[in-house]
């Protein structure tokens, strides 16, 4: 039985003992569930979120072309070493034709697939700006749900916008790469915080040490801590081909959850994450009735504007009036 008090249906019921079971097909049907959206794929997801609470949510994020598929892969490898499962959602940017995801998972990310221990899923960012899909965090709850014990989001990877895995995630590994030259501090001015671990790609190449470097003098004239965390956030230089440091990253990964739950901050990052999907949920509602369902309203509110006799913010608070008296 659901909080609305409606019962599942018994094909919902099967499915959702098939996820708790961890079995692929049922996965990724629900996940289609979560895309999809419906009055009773909502019911559904949220018997199955009474399930979820064992898994390590890891957060990868970088500007694009720093290697953010690569890593995953090699992440999802090394967990697989130490005899721990992975689900991963790789969150691509949006097709303009067909609202999809530009990119493939399996293309980037192969010599995974058939290993019942890691599942991969890729989805489409809708237009969310902060590298997060709408669905992207129900389907984490999913993988959690499953039994997976490590679930990695990889974001689309796009700058400063790169912020809501910070509000998504227990540890969030920021990935350079090398080369950037004095551009790095602008391009990571708006994500250096964000890092529970920093991390270098294309370790073999001759300047990766000196990005690294570069990073720790950042962090070094940067010490502000995401928001009262004592954990010091290391840089780290990993290679994907050749396999070096990816090891040691996956024991950093360790560590930080450790600490996160020595230190009792697990539990205000966890109501963190909450307070971020709740409001976020909200504006999705709150949107999605204004567009579907007072379309004229909308209409009559932009004329508003367009002829100044209101402004924006103005044009939004009325709109929530009338949604309120409705």
């Amino acid at each position: 039985m659901t909080e609305s008090g409606a019962p599942l249906s018994p094909a919902d019921k099967t499915l959702l003992e098939e996820v708790l079971a961890g079995k692929t097909r049922a996965v990724a049907r629900m996940m289609s569930r979560a895309e999809a959206g419906g009055e009773e794929d909502r019911r559904l997801l949220a018997e199955l979120y009474r399930h979820t609470g064992r898994a390590h949510m890891v957060g990868l994020t970088g500007v694009p072309g720093s290697g953010k598929s690569t890593l995953a892969g090699a992440i999802a490898r090394a967990c697989r070493r130490k005899g721990l499962t992975i689900g991963i959602v790789a969150v691509d940017p949006s097709s303009p034709y067909s609202g999809g995801a530009i990119l493939g998972d399996r293309i980037r990310m192969t010599g995974l697939t058939g290993d019942d221990g890691v599942f991969i899923r890729s989805m489409a960012t809708g237009g969310v700006l902060g590298g997060l899909a709408r669905a992207s965090q129900d389907m984490m709850d999913i993988l959690d749900a499953a039994g997976f014990d490590v679930v990695l989001v990889e974001t689309v990877g796009v700058g400063q916008d790169e912020v809501d895995i910070m509000r998504a995630a227990h540890t969030v590994i920021v990935l350079s790469a090398p080369g950037l030259g004095d551009d790095i501090q602008a391009i990571k001015a708006g994500v250096l915080e964000i890092a529970d671990i920093h991390a270098v790609s294309k370790g073999d190449r001759a300047d990766a040490g000196q990005t690294a470097a570069q990073l720790k003098s950042m962090l070094n004239l940067n010490r502000t801590a995401k928001g009262n965390s004592t954990w010091r956030v290391p840089v780290l230089v990993t290679s994907a081909t050749t396999g070096d440091g990816i090891e040691q990253l996956i024991t950093v990964i360790g560590e930080h959850k450790d600490h996160l739950e020595q230190s009792g901050e697990m539990a205000e990052r966890r109501k963190q994450i909450l307070k971020f999907r709740i409001v976020k949920n909200m504006e999705d509602i709150i949107s999605t009735r204004v567009v579907s369902e007072h379309p004229g309203m909308l209409t009559t509110m932009i004329g508003r504007v367009l002829d100044r006799k209101t402004d924006p913010h103005g044009a939004a608070l009325d709109l929530l009036d009338a949604l309120a008296k409705d």
